[in-house]
């Protein structure tokens, strides 16, 4: 191995990536799975699952295992846990990047279900399943989690504001459960900016969307590679409880 292949190693470490089958999740689990980690693919679509799993097998030699799982839902996620340390044994790390937000109208067209909507997906499920494998992750000797928050956190538009708001707590909790789960756990936030996922199709694209950022472009999401890698390995050791930004310079 040169300096920086085992700097960045996950060789046999076990990866779960909610959000995993697509976007920025799939990215994450893939490039896991590139430095030597299994990994585990878990979204609500089970046939994107398995072919993300598939791919990333085939691409990789390392084991991928789908897995169906709404993380909105409490009591889905104990399912999920118990699969994957049945299959596994473990998990060295937890990626909470599943996520959503709904456009709508005006503040007053939100809906209560709308809301609860997203804040079930973006900081209930979050919470559940970094309770649940961070105890584990304590009893087998540590481990990471890394909660991919958003730029809108910290500047948040009228517009995505039930999404920010549930993104903020989701700083939050990081903070919060890093001191709960260490010294042995690491527990950071990677704070996206503007990428050009999936989601970004519904953006409009007129004018200068990203002028105001310091490279005046959205993220291709393989660019959010170096940053997961780095919270996901040793070479983030002594980093935790941190908000790392990958927002293209955000103002």
């Amino acid at each position: 191995m040169g300096y920086a292949d085992e700097l960045f190693d996950l060789t046999d470490k076990v990866v779960l990536v909610t959000g995993g089958s697509r976007g920025l999740g799939r990215e994450m689990a893939m490039a896991a799975a590139r430095c030597g980690a299994d990994v585990i693919v878990a979204s609500r679509n089970m046939e994107s699952c398995v072919l993300a799993a598939e791919e990333i097998a085939a691409a990789t030699g390392r084991r991928a295992f789908a897995y169906q799982v709404h993380v909105g839902r409490w009591d889905e996620l104990d399912g999920l846990v118990d699969a994957a340390y049945d299959r596994f044994g473990k998990v060295d790390v937890l990626v909470n990047n599943a996520g959503m937000s709904p456009l709508y109208e005006s503040l007053g067209s939100v809906t209560e279900k709308l809301f609860d909507a997203v804040f079930n997906l973006n900081l209930k499920g979050p919470f559940r399943l970094s309770a649940l494998i961070g105890e584990r992750m304590v009893a087998d000797g540590g481990g990471s989690i890394i909660n991919v928050s958003s730029s809108g956190s910290l500047r948040p538009d009228q517009y995505m504001l039930p999404y920010a708001a549930a993104k903020a707590g989701l700083n939050t909790l990081t903070e919060g459960l890093a001191k709960a789960y260490g010294p042995s756990v690491r527990v950071n936030t990677l704070m996206a900016g503007p990428f050009l996922t999936d989601v970004s199709k519904a953006w409009d694209m007129s004018g200068e969307p990203f002028g105001h950022l310091a490279l005046q472009r959205a993220g291709d999401p393989a660019e959010i590679v170096g940053a997961a890698l780095f919270l996901m390995s040793d070479a983030s050791s002594f980093t935790t409880a941190s908000i790392l930004r990958a927002d293209g310079g955000l103002p």
